[in-house]
Parts: structure tokens; sequence; C-alpha cells
């Protein structure tokens, strides 16, 4: 067994948490989460365990650990994967170094609306599904971000403005990006954000009106442009032998509650997006709903690059998903 898992598991022993098995009368699950509680996908998350909870007649209890405090965002999948934890979430473009299918919502303007984010998801799900079962792991639902923007401390006009600037990357996409703009890509986790910008290793991010009233955004950064670059989606797994573990009662409810948590998460990441645009502006951020038009047409010319080189990484998968998302449009 290698150290990092023997921290792992002796992270949740300390915890006093149970490690895969089940044990008499009513279930006990552990759902580790990378967002702070107070972010919309985390209330959500709170929302379907409680929900779990109520139709199960407390058969099931799910507790869920927001902000990394249990497992790591890297550490997550793996997690369940290996039943040291019975459910999680993560940001599904995470996998994408497994699998290029995996970063199909974060390909720029390929979905830059709602309606299109959902047909993406339902034009992928089947491969994705497919793909996550050989690891043991049943896909329950999938939520979206607001649409991605630009945070920069200074204006910017056009893509020249972005040379050479250093770029917080959260994946192979968005490091991917910053490459084809001309910035300098770095690993940034969340929690991170602030501490990145104050010590001068990143100057700009590409991410949700979200994340960056989480982050308060305008303790460190000035503008931000409302690209609607893409909407990438979080992803809520479960182990497939802790949910077969379950009587076919309490686990068609788990099933229910998903349902319920889907369609509820995209109405609250809609909700979201105006609610914290104006957040940003009313903390003393410039907010450019319409960014200038050049540096929209820069972005979607990268956006280009990146869709054609994702079709030949995601090969014949990638194919299918494309073609039953044509259809949908």
């Amino acid at each position: 067994m290698s150290r990092i898992r023997d921290l792992s598991l002796a992270a949740v022993a300390a915890a006093g948490l149970s490690v895969g098995a089940q044990g008499a009368g009513a279930a006990e699950w552990n759902m580790p989460t990378p967002y702070p509680a107070g972010n919309f996908h985390t209330q959500n998350i709170q929302q379907f365990a409680d929900d779990v909870k109520q139709m199960t007649d407390g058969e099931l209890t799910i507790t869920v650990h927001p902000a990394g405090s249990l497992f790591k965002h890297p550490e997550i999948k793996n997690a369940v994967r290996s039943r040291q934890v019975q459910i999680g979430e993560f940001l599904l473009s995470r996998l994408a170094n497994e699998d290029a299918v995996f970063q199909v919502d974060s390909v720029p303007f390929l979905a830059s609306d709602y309606t299109q984010a959902r047909q993406l998801w339902q034009a992928s799900k089947p491969v994705i599904e497919q793909k996550l079962a050989k690891q043991n792991l049943q896909v329950l639902f999938t939520v979206p971000w607001p649409p991605q923007g630009l945070y920069t401390k200074a204006k910017i006009e056009d893509m020249s403005d972005l040379k050479g600037i250093s770029f917080r990357a959260y994946n192979s996409a968005t490091e991917r990006l910053a490459q084809l703009a001309g910035m300098v890509p770095t690993q940034v986790e969340v929690p991170n954000v602030a501490q990145a910008f104050a010590t001068g290793r990143v100057d700009a991010m590409m991410t949700s009106p979200s994340t960056g009233v989480n982050t308060k955004a305008w303790d460190f950064t000035n503008h931000f442009y409302h690209l609607q670059a893409w909407l990438p989606k979080n992803i809520v797994v479960v182990n497939e032998r802790a949910l077969q573990s379950l009587d076919a009662e309490t686990r068609q409810a788990v099933l229910d509650a998903a349902d319920k948590a889907m369609d509820r998460g995209w109405q609250m990441s809609k909700e979201e997006t105006n609610t914290q645009l104006d957040a940003l502006a009313e903390n003393g951020m410039t907010v450019h709903r319409e960014p200038p038009k050049a540096l929209t047409q820069g972005f979607k010319q990268i956006g280009q690059t990146m869709a054609k080189e994702w079709r030949q990484d995601a090969g014949k998968d990638g194919a299918r998903i494309l073609e039953r998302y044509r259809k949908m449009n």
C-alpha cells in the first residue's frame, strides 16, 4: 500500500469514519466535496443529503465534508473508487489526463449557454457513464458552473494585452488555453487563489462569477470579462458496490434524490450567474458584460483550435459525442 493511501486511510480513521463496509442497521456515508459550504454546489449537495435522509426515513445518512476538509480535490475520485468514502463530487474535466472525453465541457465556445450545456451533457453522458463504470463508479448527477469569464488586474482590450502574464490553470484545458493565448499557466486550486494573486504567482484567471465571489476577487483583481466561454460541470459519483449494498428501496431513493438535485442544481446555477455578476460589481469590480469584440474573437479562435485538438485526442468516442450534439442543435 502506498504512503499516500496509508495517509488517506489514516485521515478517514482519525475522523471516526467507516471505510467501505456498512454496519448493521442504518447506513452512514461520507461525501467529500472541493468547495466551501457557502458555494451553491455544496448547498445543493447538502440538500441532496437532506433529501436522502428524509426519503429513506433515516435509513441512509450522508455526511457532507466541504472545502476539501476530508480529501483534497485531486484525491476525491480515487477515494470513492477505492471505497475510502462512498460518494463524492469533483470537477469532471479534472479527469482529462485519463481520457480526453472528460474534457468535453471545457472546450471553449463548444457550449456557451445553459441550453447548449445541457445538450452537450446528454450527448456525452452515455460515453462518460461507461468509462466511469469501468472504475466501479456510477454517475448520480452533474451541475454546471456559471459561464466562465476572465479576471484581470489590468484592463484588457485585445489578446496582445495578455501576452506573457501568469494565468491560473486548474486542468489541462485551461493550461492549453493559456499557452495558445501566450500566457504562462500556473496550477492553483480554488482555496489558494487569493494568495496566488497576492504573491504575484498569477495575474489573471478564467473562472465563473461564483468562484470570483467565493474568493473575493475584488481584493486582488479589478476587471471581469463575461466571455461565457464554457460551462464546466461538477459531477457526483457513487461507488457502485456501496450503492448495490443498499436495499432496493433505499437505493431508489438515492437515485430519485439525485434527479431532484440535478434539476435543482442547474436552476441554481442559472440564478447564480446574474446574482454573482451583480455582487462583483457591487464590490467595486468593473464588470464587462459585453467584452471587447477583439478579445471575444481572439478567444473564439483559440476555442476553434482546442476543439480540433480535442476531436483528435478523443478519437471515436469524441466523434460520437459531437455527432449526437450536432443533431440536438
